[in-house]
């Protein structure tokens, strides 16, 4: 596929969002890009996205190589939100989002992380930059941290080594470096939804990552609930921000709380039944899989 490279529209870490337009039939789309040789992150996101087709969740183009300035670049082909991200949404409305904006984000959230943890999938990351605003609401985005855990008990299969994700949205347990499975997603979903009410970040107080960490592992405290929300989304917060991860409700019980189910009839209607992925994925083995694939892969979905 044929396409040329955009405006820069954002910046991480380790790679560099970019609007592209294909050649010839002018669809436009973002193209995620980092050096090859940097680029494991993206090329796992690309292996995790790839299995997947939720409404919910930002949808995967396809990838290519690219020898650009001298550089040789990876590039994950998405969809494009041109709302940006929510961040970016609440900035827009002033700072922060009034309380049926957040419901209607939070449930659309809810469905994708609903459709993830029915796929064995724990996404780690979940905050407001990694949310993307579209004509049909908000969608997951950045899956490079994902990984697959035990779909009975939400536990990670993997070491505590491989504990990833932002320190100030990180459940107590993560922060432990103990375990990071479904229940540590709903977590972050309470912190994301204070940050789109209050317009900061959760623990914004605190001076620094390590002692964020230990402040959310160990002080036996959560995240203020803003006093200014509804009776319902309190609760709903509540319910987000157990300590013990064993009592946090999960995505499909949240689905069903009176904060998000102020509109039944249309939570019906939003609501599919969720698609499996590939269950035989090893994110491990897939990644290095890709190396050797990519070269033959360099295709276009549509």
């Amino acid at each position: 596929m044929n396409w040329t490279r955009g405006q820069t529209i954002g910046r991480g870490s380790s790679a560099t969002v970019s609007l592209a337009r294909a050649n010839g039939s002018g669809q436009v789309f973002a193209v995620k890009s980092a050096e090859l040789s940097k680029s494991e992150s993206l090329q796992k996101e690309r292996s995790v996205l790839s299995t997947l087709r939720c409404p919910q969740i930002v949808a995967y183009k396809g990838c290519d190589i690219t020898n650009e300035n001298g550089k040789v670049l990876y590039n994950l082909f998405l969809e494009y939100a041109p709302g940006g991200t929510l961040i970016d949404a609440a900035r827009e409305g002033g700072g922060c989002l009034g309380e049926d904006t957040i419901r209607s984000h939070a449930r659309k959230i809810l469905l994708g992380l609903e459709y993830l943890h029915c796929n064995g999938i724990v996404h780690c990351d979940i905050k407001g930059h990694n949310i993307l605003v579209t004509s049909d609401g908000a969608k997951i985005a950045d899956l490079g941290c994902a990984k697959r855990v035990d779909e009975e008990s939400g536990a990670d299969w993997e070491t505590t080594a491989s504990i990833a994700g932002t320190p100030l949205y990180m459940a107590p347990e993560v922060a432990r470096a103990e375990q990071q499975g479904f229940p540590a997603d709903i977590w972050a979903v309470g912190c994301t939804v204070v940050e789109m009410a209050t317009g900061q970040a959760p623990w914004a107080n605190v001076a620094d990552p390590v002692s964020a960490l230990y402040q959310i592992g160990f002080s036996g405290n959560a995240p203020e609930i803003p006093s200014f929300m509804s009776t319902q989304a309190k609760d709903f917060l509540s319910k987000c921000m157990k300590r013990d991860p064993m009592e946090r409700w999960s995505a499909s019980e949240l689905l069903k709380h009176d904060f998000i189910i102020e509109e039944p009839n249309l939570i019906l209607k939003e609501k599919q039944q969720p698609e499996r992925g590939n269950s035989n994925v090893c994110f491990g083995s897939s990644l290095v899989g890709l190396h050797g694939e990519v070269g033959n892969n360099l295709g276009f979905d549509p």
